[in-house]
């Protein structure tokens, strides 16, 4: 049977939208602003009848990219916008922010205009009208520099076609992979991708597998994800490791002639029990008037690492090192940082030495800063000096009567601190013991013991001396070039939540705008030894603004101090490595040129160095997070006791304690009652019972679900009295 020939209805010819030139030109008329598109066809006058046309011809005029289309469905012409660069920082949910530096605000840009950008990339944003009560909008509109190129997932293989699927909450799109381009991957396998094509947001990026990390569960293989996954390189490049492996201990006369020779003095570490990168070692003498000499020696590592080498542009580009809970990724190579730059016991080692006298009021009154050669008498854990410390007297150890007096000494240092508003920013950590797998099978509370803030308070002392020495050799005039650790004081609106949040719990505390440092420790004072107090402790903190580093000394809130750096720890950490090559420098006078150089270099230093730092600290955080919950995974169904640490519209977190394991109870968890969320009092309140579960509640918990692969997991509320009834 023939079936009748259909034919196609010929294309109706396309003609220019009446419409879109009277927009067109209405909307430039009124380029400050922005508009209803009922607003706009009240304008024009627009009937009933060619509404449709109207509507099409908006349309078409937002797909062609000839007017904006923003927010509450308003629209505005390309005249109202203006471009502006920034880092793009995207959310889990799809859409993004970029900073207006030059405004102080932040750009909402929208998941349908973050074109083909990707998290912490450099974009150019369109910046649209302001929209009516909202922030400011935009669109990006190219990628100046991509952040990375680089990204950890997994790659699946489907009947058609390969892909990954990245880790990143904040990726939102696969990677599609030619066959050629596998790399050898197995369907399920962790792999490490490259972005090699994405030029259009309608279609997915184009990628080819660099490197296969292994199957999830196989030893290691989850921690090298977290890191590869904050883009941290964990090999370093052959020429830099020839570099570093080059690099020999120099004691030659002429050397020696250059350097202070501490040898016979009794210097020595104080480290955890797993260090192996020793970059301080502490010396302190009695003076007959009173006084106390404080020697704070740290491994010279601008001796090895000349600027602008092979070896200072990888660490440059690595900013820090960054500790995980299985390894450590060191900023230089081992040679550098575990052997000849780590002040090792019983061993010559170069150091820069910062000796400090002190006056009975704890005033310096005097110091040196000079190159050295020191020989560390000894490698103590922190635990090794807190039991000499305990002993009060009657440890055998040599070194008994020095620990005591650094002890005593650095007591009052941290009481003065305290008492001129220096705030506590200690907060609990945890650490693991894994098996031979690389799966916990303890959680281990980190103890804080008075030989750790014994040494801390030793390297805030040095870093304050050295930055002093800056302005005094300034002479009364502008500063040479420096790299400062600088902390801001918070904002108004974190002030104001951070009062609002007191107050959910109870407290009534006063919080004012012009806060200071005192201000802030007197508040954690108020509630230390409370229930609250972790809690509390940890949102204070979060109130703060981060530390960063700077080129413009504008004090550091926190700490109370107007003078401080980073010069402690040049092994680990890139600007402390700049701090002593500029120490070394300003010996003599610097010439105009080093100094126009310097004042354009330091800034474009400090602005990598905080990022990688923050770069770093989401690594370890995100490594400790897997780790607790593959643990997590062990004790489904057990009973916890916690804290309620957040309250949402959608459930309650809980933390451990002492884990710090943190863990959701979702609405549909709190089956006892109909709750109802209070913002105000960050509560939960039930309906018919009147039950309150608030922010900083004790409650007992039992692990629900655990989800490896989201890194999430799920608790539900134990009643006691079911609990002992086993009901």
């Amino acid at each position: 049977m023939n079936k009748k020939k259909r034919t196609r209805k010929p294309k109706r010819s396309s003609t220019r939208n009446p419409f879109e030139k009277p927009i067109l030109d209405f909307l430039k008329a009124h380029d400050k602003e922005n508009f209803r598109r009922k607003e706009i066809s009240h304008k024009l006058n627009v009937s009933k009848k060619d509404y449709h046309l109207f509507r099409e011809a908006l349309d078409n005029l937002v797909q062609s990219d000839q007017i904006l289309k923003l927010k509450g469905h308003t629209y505005a012409s390309l005249a109202a916008q203006r471009m502006v660069e920034g880092a793009l920082q995207m959310t889990r949910k799809g859409f993004a922010f970029v900073t207006d530096e030059q405004a102080g605000e932040d750009i909402f840009i929208p998941a349908s205009g973050i074109n083909t950008a990707m998290d912490g990339d450099i974009v150019e944003v369109r910046l649209y009208a302001h929209s009516r009560g909202r922030s400011k909008e935009g669109r990006v509109n190219r990628i100046i520099e991509r952040a990375r190129t680089q990204f950890v997932g997994t790659y699946k293989k489907s009947k058609y076609y390969g892909f990954v699927v990245p880790d990143s909450p904040k990726l939102h799109r696969d990677f599609y992979i030619h066959d050629d381009l596998v790399g050898g991957a197995k369907n399920g396998q962790k792999v490490l991708v490259e972005l090699i094509k994405w030029d259009r947001s309608q279609l997915n990026p184009e990628g080819k597998v660099v490197e296969v990390l292994g199957f999830p569960g196989e030893p290691g293989v989850d921690v090298a994800s977290v890191a590869m996954g904050h883009g941290l390189a964990m090999q370093f490049p052959e020429e830099v490791e020839k570099a570093a492996k080059s690099k020999k201990l120099d004691l030659s006369p002429k050397e020696l002639a250059k350097r202070l020779d501490l040898r016979d003095m009794a210097v020595f570490t104080i480290d955890p029990p797993d260090a192996k990168d020793f970059d301080d070692a502490v010396s302190l003498e009695e003076l007959p008037n009173g006084h106390v000499k404080l020697g704070v020696h740290i491994a010279d590592v601008a001796h090895y690492v000349p600027e602008g080498s092979d070896l200072d542009q990888s660490a440059l580009e690595r900013g820090t090192s960054v500790y995980l809970v299985d390894r450590v990724i060191p900023m230089l190579p081992e040679h550098l940082s575990n052997e000849l730059c780590s002040l090792q016991p019983n061993v010559d080692r170069l150091a820069y030495t910062c000796i400090m006298e002190f006056d009975n009021d704890l005033d310096l009154v005097d110091y040196t800063l000079a190159k050295s050669v020191i020989n560390s008498k000894r490698r103590y854990t922190y635990r090794e000096v807190q039991d000499i410390i305990d002993a009060e007297g009657k440890s055998r150890d040599p070194h008994a009567k020095t620990i005591a007096a650094m002890h005593a000494f650095s007591r009052k240092v941290r009481e003065r601190r305290s008492a001129q508003g220096s705030i506590d920013f200690d907060t609990p950590e945890v650490k693991f013991t894994l098996d031979e797998k690389g799966q916990p099978i303890e959680i281990i509370p980190v103890e804080r013991l008075h030989s750790n803030e014994m040494i801390e308070e030793f390297m805030l002392l040095a870093n304050q001396t050295v930055t002093k020495h800056i302005y005094r050799i300034a002479d009364g005039k502008r500063p040479y070039p420096f790299i400062y650790r600088v902390h801001e004081k918070p904002d108004a609106e974190k002030l104001q939540k951070f009062r609002l949040f007191l107050k959910a719990l109870g407290y009534k505390i006063p919080v004012r705008k012009g806060i200071t440092p005192k201000d802030f420790q007197a508040i954690l004072d108020q509630i230390a030894g409370t229930k609250d107090e972790p809690l509390v402790r940890e949102v204070a903190l979060r109130t703060m603004m981060k530390a960063i580093y700077s080129p413009k000394n504008t004090g550091h809130f926190g700490l109370a101090f107007e003078y401080y750096t980073h010069f402690t720890s040049p092994i680990r950490r890139y600007p402390d490595l700049v701090v002593h090559r500029l120490l070394k420098e300003y010996e003599q006078t610097p010439s105009k040129k080093r100094l126009q150089d310097l004042n354009k270099r330091l800034p474009v230093i400090c602005q990598k160095t905080s990022l990688r730092e923050r770069q770093a600290l989401e690594a370890e955080r995100d490594s400790i997070r897997l780790k607790q919950v593959e643990w997590m995974t062990r004790h489904r169904g057990e009973v916890f006791e916690g804290l309620i640490s957040g309250v949402t519209a959608f459930g309650i977190f809980v933390e451990t304690i002492p884990w710090l394991v943190e863990g959701l109870i979702g609405m549909d968890r709190l089956n006892d009652d109909f709750y109802i969320f209070d913002e105000k009092t960050y509560s939960m309140i039930g309906k018919d019972t009147g039950r309150v579960l608030r922010l900083g509640d004790p409650v007992k918990v039992r692990v629900a679900e655990v989800n490896l692969e989201r890194r999430e997991i799920d608790f539900e509320l134990v009643d006691e009295e079911k609990r002992k009834a086993g009901k």
